[in-house]
């Protein structure tokens, strides 16, 4: 799945990111150096799915609305053959809201042994804080066997809304210690564990992002 342009587009923007954003990152050494990896994360702003794969010394993919592939004429032709090198996966919307066909997608890419990111509250908190998680990282880990990644993303909503010289060292991306489906009791079902895991993936998340809680699923939350 990864192409050379990935790693070239990757190696490019990387120099521009540390100069404009200077963002603070921990934790890479926690990354597994080979196999598939689920990445969960808070997910303060769009531009998370573009910092996390830079900063990442490891590809990491996202599930993408189809539509971006679909524009016609050269601009459409530019953003699909982007999309497709950098690995991104293409879904329809009502794969997406569904949520069985991001999922899907995503064992597949765990299953060929790279690493897929999934936001765990299933779209954008707005508030700043962090909101019940879904069990799709969990059910995703628990399938495929993989490692769960947990990551903690702080003031990403700030790098497009204040003059760059402020956004420096203001933004981190902090990178937990894996956390292994063996660690969840095996006698138990697969609900029991999917339930179980979410809630240590989600309060791995908090300590990384040190956000507040909320007991307020967001709405259009997808997996």
């Amino acid at each position: 799945m990864p192409t050379a342009f990935y790693y070239g587009a990757r190696a490019l923007v990387r120099p521009y990111v540390r100069l404009f954003w200077k963002p603070r990152v921990t934790g890479l050494e926690n990354v597994p150096r080979e196999g598939g990896y689920v990445m969960a994360a808070n997910h303060l702003a769009n531009v998370d799915s573009f910092l996390i794969p830079v900063v990442f010394d490891r590809e990491v993919h996202f599930v993408s609305k189809d539509d971006f592939w679909k524009k016609p004429g050269l601009k459409g032709w530019i953003l699909k053959t982007f999309f497709e090198q950098v690995g991104a996966v293409p879904l329809d919307r009502e794969a997406l809201s569904s949520g069985k066909g991001a999922l899907q997608a995503g064992l597949e890419v765990l299953r060929e042994g790279h690493g897929f990111g999934i936001y765990p509250e299933g779209t954008r908190s707005k508030d700043g804080l962090l909101h019940p998680g879904k069990q799709g990282a969990a059910w995703l880990a628990i399938e495929s066997g993989c490692p769960v990644v947990p990551v903690g993303v702080k003031n990403t909503p700030s790098i497009f809304s204040v003059p760059w010289r402020k956004v420096r060292g203001t933004v981190s991306v902090r990178v937990g210690r894996p956390i292994e489906v063996a660690e969840i009791d095996p006698s138990l079902s697969k609900g029991a564990r999917r339930r179980l895991l979410t809630a240590r993936i989600m309060d791995e998340i908090q300590k990384l992002s040190g956000q507040t809680r909320s007991d307020v699923v967001l709405p259009d939350a997808e997996v």
